[in-house]
């Protein structure tokens, strides 16, 4: 997979951010289809970074009901949390 359609988009939010500051984490929303070795690869090579380890998790796709029937799809998604090596950071805020 090319490495431009592995990262969607990183997710900000008050969890993240905390662990960002504790423990050098990122979290980012992946392509369903991306493997840890290409996550890593992508992050490696769009903020130059080194990345020590990689974490997934993945949100199956459920059927939504109303009243017992099903009425609808909530969509799934995968989130990768990326462990950065000692030093490195990213700044998603650098102009702000």
């Amino acid at each position: 997979m090319d490495k431009s359609y592995v990262i969607i988009k990183p997710l900000i939010s008050e969890k993240v951010t905390e662990l960002l500051d504790n423990s050098n984490r990122v979290a980012f929303l992946v392509h369903p289809d991306a493997n840890k070795v290409e996550i890593k690869q992508a992050v490696e090579a769009f903020f130059d970074v080194k990345v020590e380890g990689v974490n997934v998790v993945r949100k199956r796709p459920a059927a939504f009901k109303r009243q017992g029937r099903v009425v609808g799809r909530k969509s799934g998604w995968k989130k990768a949390y990326v462990k950065l090596a000692e030093g490195d950071k990213i700044d998603f805020f650098e102009g702000a």
